[in-house]
C-alpha cells in the first residue's frame, strides 16, 4: 500500500514539473509577455546626440530635434535661430545656445510640467552648424566647412579639393590649444595609402588645415 502511494505522489511530481516546462517554454506566452512589457515600459530618460559629445555645447544655427513621448504635436526639428533661442509649442522662446543637449532637455522638462505630467523629453543633435573649420591654400574650395560629427581631416579635404599645385606631402593643421597653436603634419600621399593613420585626426572647432 505504501508502495502505491509513493508510486501515485512521484507521478504527480512529474506531471506537476512536465506542465510548469511547458509553459515556460512556449514561445507565444513569452512573445506576449514581451509585448505586454514593451506596451507598459517608458522611454529610456537620455539625452541622444548625433556624434556630439555629452559636453557639446549647442550654438546659433544648429539643427535639433527635439521629441517628446506621447506628444508628437511636441515633436519636431528646429534650428537655433541667431539670438540662441529655438521655439516651441506652449512654451514659446526656449534659450539654447551655450547649453549643453542634456541641460537643454533638463530645461525643457521642467517647462512642460505645467501642461503634461511626467514629459518624457529627447533632444538630438542633428547638425552641429555652429562648429567650423577651415580649409586653406592650394584647394578648389576655400574657407569655413561645417564641422561634421568625428570628421577627419581627410574627410575635410575631399570637400576642398586640391589645386594643381597643391603640396600633398606638407599638409597640416594648425589648432589653437591653451592659448598656444600647434602644428600638427598631415601626409595626404601616405594617408589615403593607410599608412600613418595617426595623421587623420578628429578636427576640433577653430581648427585650419593648410595645403601649401
Amino acid at each position: 500500500m505504501k508502495r502505491v502511494k509513493k508510486l501515485a505522489l512521484l507521478l504527480w511530481v512529474l506531471f506537476v514539473a512536465a506542465g510548469m516546462l511547458a509553459q515556460s517554454s512556449d514561445p507565444s506566452k513569452a512573445g506576449d509577455a514581451k509585448a505586454e512589457e514593451s506596451r507598459t515600459s517608458k522611454p529610456a530618460d537620455t539625452v541622444q546626440e548625433t556624434g556630439a559629445s555629452s559636453d557639446y555645447v549647442i550654438g546659433a544655427d544648429d539643427i535639433l530635434h527635439i521629441s517628446v513621448w506621447k506628444e508628437p504635436e511636441l515633436s519636431e526639428q528646429l534650428p537655433v535661430r541667431p539670438d540662441g533661442k529655438i521655439s516651441m509649442p506652449l512654451l514659446n522662446d526656449i534659450p539654447a545656445a551655450g547649453l549643453t543637449p542634456l541641460a537643454l532637455k533638463d530645461s525643457i522638462t521642467e517647462k512642460l510640467k505645467k501642461y503634461i505630467a511626467d514629459p518624457r523629453v529627447t533632444v538630438v543633435v542633428t547638425a552641429m552648424n555652429s562648429q567650423r573649420i577651415f580649409v586653406t591654400g592650394e584647394v578648389l574650395h576655400s574657407g569655413p566647412i561645417t564641422l561634421l560629427p568625428q570628421m577627419t581631416v581627410l574627410q575635410a579635404l575631399s570637400q576642398a579639393g586640391f589645386t594643381q599645385f597643391a603640396n600633398l606631402k606638407a599638409i597640416y593643421i594648425l589648432r589653437t590649444q591653451n592659448g598656444k597653436q600647434q602644428k600638427l603634419p598631415f601626409n595626404y600621399k601616405e594617408v589615403v595609402k593607410g599608412n600613418h593613420p595617426e595623421q587623420n585626426i578628429f578636427l576640433k572647432p577653430g581648427d585650419t588645415v593648410v595645403v601649401p
